[in-house]
């Protein structure tokens, strides 16, 4: 398993062995111990699968009171995946990580608490897998205008599909009573 953090140190790329013959392919996407072994968390509560057409956009969503820890992957087609430091203080605070998720590659991404989460469907039937390290709070749901341009993401859709709630979210700037606050060693 090679572990390689991203343009935001916290946020890691994890590419497990991917094992391809005559049949097709075999990735193991979580060992507890494998896991542990690498310094990764191992406590995950909650399994979540979305499905999204071409070019909608989810995000860039996060959790206040039960901040959730991510592993994500792509189950079908191919997606853009982004996540923001969130937590003031932080020497990275304001940045993203991006980059793109392909069903098959057995590619993982790590976001952990603190961030706020995001992804862009970018072929159609996208199916994304996200282990949570915290349960989902239906009251407890945040959230960063997707398109704000402090953040400097490079969306590849030009006319996204987004749910109202998705189109209201704040800009950085005007969320600061909903963020974290950094934890230096978090």
């Amino acid at each position: 398993m090679k572990i390689t953090p991203l343009a935001v140190p916290d946020v890691l790329l994890i590419e497990p062995t991917l094992y391809e013959d005559a049949r097709g392919s075999f990735v193991e996407i979580f060992n507890g111990d494998r896991f542990a072994s690498h310094g990764l968390p191992t406590h995950f509560v909650q399994d979540n699968v979305s499905r999204s057409r071409q070019g909608v956009i989810r995000g860039l969503h996060y959790q206040r009171a039960q901040p959730q820890g991510k592993l994500i992957c792509a189950l079908e087609g191919r997606i853009f995946d982004v996540a923001v430091d969130i937590r003031v203080g932080s020497p990275t605070f304001g940045q993203h990580a991006s980059m793109e998720l392909e069903a098959g590659d057995g590619r993982l991404l790590y976001v952990p608490p603190g961030f706020a989460h995001g992804f862009a469907a970018l072929s159609d039937g996208a199916a994304v897998l996200y282990k949570c390290s915290d349960f989902y709070g239906a009251d407890d749901q945040y959230g960063i205008a997707y398109d704000d341009p402090a953040l400097g993401i490079s969306w590849p859709i030009s006319e996204p599909i987004l749910v109202d709630r998705d189109r209201q979210w704040p800009l950085l700037e005007d969320a600061s009573d909903d963020l974290f606050a950094f934890e230096s060693g978090s």
